[in-house]
């Protein structure tokens, strides 16, 4: 009989009992009951392992549908029970049998360390597969590539993945997303090119990992490659697939095509289609459509969640609409049952802190039912360095703790050292640079991309190391002679070091987006081609303000992603107006 209920399982399971499990016919059906109380929707996991308990020397097929059901439940304890029960595998047991694991096992038991991040018990495992003589499984390469993926520890993943004799979807798939999470995105597309010359046919998951890798990289050519072959596999129609899509258009610069893939959806869209598209909408400035197409969702019967509000209050930000974003806040648990969470609180602190509220936003951030966070006191202070309250950022910056912050966090400290150095306070940012020098914090180098004719060419301040270096400083020095005519003057209070203005404009002048700016005239024509970048921090004043003159002087649309929001230079004039 098919099994549909816990209760025809249990029904069947006592007529086991009843006619004893030796014979066939019971086994049979002790398997299959077997089989939906541990991976059914509608099972127990509980009584499946209940029935193990109760003769441990049932084969291995149990032990490994056990194994697989807890490696993907959502029960926390779950994994951790996996293991022991694993464990119990590899034991002499002198009073009974118990299977030892085989090449089904290890996959599940892989993929419970990748949960629970136990690194060591991982490579345990894996040098007890070596031992045994299963590397070659590819089920169980996959499971590995997955599992030092998950751990962070990409050079041993691909080293598996460069090893394994067979490889298929999955094996390609586990490693380009393990280079997406890893922030090793240019790896992940080129593994994917490779992928594609060797002829395995890419499946959704394959689509959505590479998509992301070309959203964070602006790698625009890629990235329409992508959509040309989804097409042409007719997975177009998928919920995540469309999603990828509108975020990688949206996140290298091309609205249009974001909008047209969103138009284009056959079947009902659902809540993270929508997000996707109000989120590119907001970032690139067209908030009032930002918000205008959520209305649209809430009247489509679509429910928002946690990310749709956040993009719906980021547009508020972008655009300054205090009073909407206090109506969208507050209608949140009311009307959709969200209870907004820290960035939600953000959004709102953020607008209020740039249109120079600073008393509001600090009585906001006192009021909040939720503790805030360092990157909300960040917030703040920046604005009142932005708005020369340096009396109010000194005060605030006891809030960020910098003798007790983590070791990993090191925007608070650049903060703090950019303050005092705004103030002309040397000793006290040498104070804050020593401090950060004994928990080995670095400052994120500055970096910007651009893609030309397929290729997309990375730069840092400074940068010396392209081929074409000489030909981008003649550019620059040309774009800066242009530009000092129409009444440029570089902004050197953004450059917050004890070195002379001479020196200040030069370092100005060597910003990675200014470099890939000059690289992006040498090799893209007037007229036709839009100059897309992609900057990894925020843009500073004078880059903002070199990038809207050169629109203006050199007649070219240009398009910059910060760490902030999109940019639209034309004519001498930005879509952020100035607000970011």
């Amino acid at each position: 009989m098919e099994l549909t209920t816990m209760s025809q399982a249990l029904q069947l399971h006592a007529q086991v009992l009843k006619s004893g499990i030796r014979n066939s016919d019971s086994q049979k059906a002790l398997s299959d009951l077997f089989t939906f109380a541990a991976l059914s929707p509608a099972g127990d996991l509980n009584h499946a392992r209940l029935i193990l308990n109760s003769d441990p020397s049932l084969n291995s097929y149990f032990y490994n549908t056990i194994l697989r059901a807890y490696s993907r439940s959502s029960d926390p304890s779950h994994p951790s029970q996996a293991l022991s029960l694993f464990l119990s595998m590899l034991r002499h047991e002198p009073t009974h049998f118990v299977p030892r694991p085989d090449k089904f096992t290890f996959p599940f038991v892989l993929k419970c360390c990748a949960r629970l991040n136990l690194t060591r018990q991982g490579k345990q495992i894996h040098g007890l597969i070596l031992k045994v003589g299963l590397s070659s499984d590819r089920y169980i390469g996959n499971s590995l590539v997955y599992m030092y993926s998950e751990f962070g520890d990409l050079g041993v993943a691909h080293e598996v993945f460069g090893k394994m004799s067979e490889r298929d979807v999955v094996s390609w798939t586990s490693m380009i997303d393990g280079f997406v999470d890893g922030d090793r995105p240019s790896e992940a597309i080129k593994l994917f090119l490779e992928m594609l010359e060797c002829g395995v046919e890419v499946n959704d998951a394959t689509v959505v990992s590479v998509l992301r890798a070309c959203a964070e990289m602006g790698a625009l050519s890629v990235g329409k490659t992508v959509h040309r072959i989804v097409k042409e596999r007719r997975i177009h129609n998928q919920a995540n697939v469309i999603t990828a899509l509108i975020d990688m258009y949206a996140k290298s610069g091309c609205l249009e095509s974001a909008r047209q893939v969103f138009d284009d959806v056959e079947d009902d869209k659902d809540v993270f289609v929508w997000t996707a598209m109000i989120s590119g909408l907001a970032s690139h400035g067209q908030c009032k459509e930002a918000i205008k197409l959520f209305t649209e969702m809430e009247a489509s019967k679509i429910k928002p969640d946690e990310k749709t509000m956040t993009a719906v209050l980021s547009a508020c930000r972008n655009a300054g609409l205090i009073h909407e974003a206090y109506i969208f806040l507050n209608n949140m648990q009311k009307r959709h049952g969200i209870r907004p969470t820290i960035q939600h609180f953000g959004c709102i602190v953020d607008l209020l802190a740039r249109e120079g509220r600073l008393k509001e936003a600090e009585e906001f951030i006192n009021k909040m039912p939720i503790k805030p966070d360092a990157v909300l006191w960040r917030t703040l202070i920046w604005a009142c360095k932005v708005h020369e309250d340096t009396h109010r950022a000194e005060h605030l910056m006891k809030h960020l703790k910098l003798q007790d912050m983590d070791a990993d966090d090191s925007g608070s400290f650049i903060l703090a050292s950019n303050v005092y150095a705004s103030e002309g306070k040397w000793c006290n940012k040498a104070k804050v640079r020593e401090l950060m020098k004994q928990k080995g914090l670095i400052k994120p180098a500055g970096s910007s991309r651009i893609e030309v004719e397929g290729i997309v060419h990375e730069f840092v301040m400074g940068d010396y190391n392209h081929s074409e270096a000489e030909n981008i400083y003649v550019k620059l020095d040309e774009m800066v002679n242009k530009l000092r005519k129409e009444g440029y003057v570089p902004k050197v209070s953004e450059v917050l070091l004890e070195v002379d203005d001479e020196e200040k404009a030069i370092q100005l002048l060597h910003h990675s987006e200014k470099l890939a700016l000059a690289f992006g005239l040498i090799k893209t024509s007037p007229g036709s081609d839009i100059i897309r970048i992609v900057k990894n921090l925020r843009s500073c004043e004078d880059c903002h303000e070199f990038m809207k003159l050169i629109s203006r002087v050199y007649h070219r649309d240009i398009i910059v992603r910060d760490r902030i929001r999109f940019h639209h230079f034309k004519n001498g004039e930005c879509s952020c107006k100035n607000y970011w």
